[in-house]
């Protein structure tokens, strides 16, 4: 079941071949933490592009990893301090595969001039749990009462023919 409750994952990692795998299990694992398994496989493919990409094109290889689980979406971003490294040039490839595998993905600067790439994925109805249905409660109006709740006097007035306000006043 999918949790309501907002988490948040934060990761600092130095990029090079052999930590993509292991920044990838990492993240794997916070989301089999969090019971979105679903999404695993996803977030693991965005990260790992998005970390290749650092490793091939950038000179500082400082990248911060975060994940925002708000109940209905997943966002990843993946953020890096190289100035240097474009998105539209270097990452073009990189990022045409994160828009076919996410749901949204986006490029923004943060204030120290480097930037964040993010993609999100959102929970697909068919993995939510389904709500069992109960019988509905019978309104006012469908209720009856059943003979043994009405005293017995009141019974055999009207089966008398007395008049029911004349019943009313019995109990």
């Amino acid at each position: 079941m999918k949790t309501a409750v907002p988490c948040y994952y934060h990761l600092d990692v130095e990029v090079s071949p052999e930590r993509v795998g292991q920044v990838s299990r990492i993240l794997a694992a916070r989301l089999r933490h969090w019971d979105l398994e679903n999404l695993v496989v996803p977030v693991r493919s965005g990260t790992e592009l998005l970390l290749r990409a650092i490793d091939e094109h950038a000179t500082d290889k400082h990248a911060s990893i975060e994940m925002w689980w708000n109940g209905q979406h997943l966002i990843t971003a993946v953020g890096d301090d190289d100035r240097d490294l474009r998105p539209d040039q270097d990452l073009r490839a990189c990022l045409a595969r994160i828009a076919a595998i996410s749901d949204g993905w986006g490029c923004c600067a943060s204030q120290t001039g480097s930037k964040i790439i993010w993609f999100s994925q959102r929970a697909r109805a068919g993995e939510r749990v389904p709500l069992i249905p109960t019988a509905p409660a019978p309104t006012l109006r469908q209720m009856r009462r059943v003979p043994r709740d009405t005293p017995v006097a009141a019974l055999a007035a009207r089966a008398a023919g007395a008049p029911a306000a004349a019943s009313e006043g019995a109990r």
